[in-house]
């Protein structure tokens, strides 16, 4: 039996860190549908999208200082920001370069999205919450960031990626 997190091998820190971000996404989720039951979908996600308003920027900053990245750090402190999220240790994102001033987020797989399709479920309706949640992030990290909305639930989306993202820096 453990005592502290002292006793800990590096194994068990990585696997509870990723049972953290689990039992967290868990929490947001059981949240999320209790608010939808006594109010319905279009108060939950307005809800939710405010929660994320402060939430996102507080996970920005908090990951900025963890890994001490400079304010306005450009797509490059985006990159890396985006690798140290809470849901990136259980789920499947990519990031890629397409030129100088573009970075590319795609979300792979989505932990949500996926138990949804196990049980037959429509995808959840998370673009409303996810312009706001990553133009916010981006722009944490650097205001000079542009944030536009690749594909994201309840448009359609390739079956490669559940959602996707453009940031910009610069011209485009």
């Amino acid at each position: 039996m453990l005592n502290s997190k002292d006793d800990l091998t590096r194994e068990q820190a990585l696997a509870l860190l990723e049972d953290f971000a689990v039992r967290w996404l868990a929490h947001d989720g059981l949240w999320f549908q209790a608010i939808e039951q006594m109010r319905g979908i279009d108060e939950a996600v307005e809800l939710d999208i405010k929660a994320w308003r402060t939430f996102t920027v507080l996970e920005a900053k908090r990951i900025m200082k963890f890994l001490g990245l400079p304010k306005d750090g450009g797509l490059d402190a985006l990159e890396r920001a985006l690798k140290f999220r809470l849901y990136a240790f259980i789920n499947v994102q990519e990031c890629f370069r397409p030129d100088d001033h573009t970075l590319i987020f795609q979300m792979k797989d989505c932990r949500v999205q996926s138990k949804r399709k196990q049980k037959n479920m429509p995808d959840h309706p998370c673009k409303p919450v996810g312009e706001v949640e990553y133009s916010l992030f981006a722009s944490t990290i650097d205001s000079r960031i542009k944030t536009i909305c690749i594909a994201c639930p309840p448009d359609p989306h390739p079956e490669e990626f559940y959602c996707g993202w453009k940031f910009t820096l610069g011209d485009e």
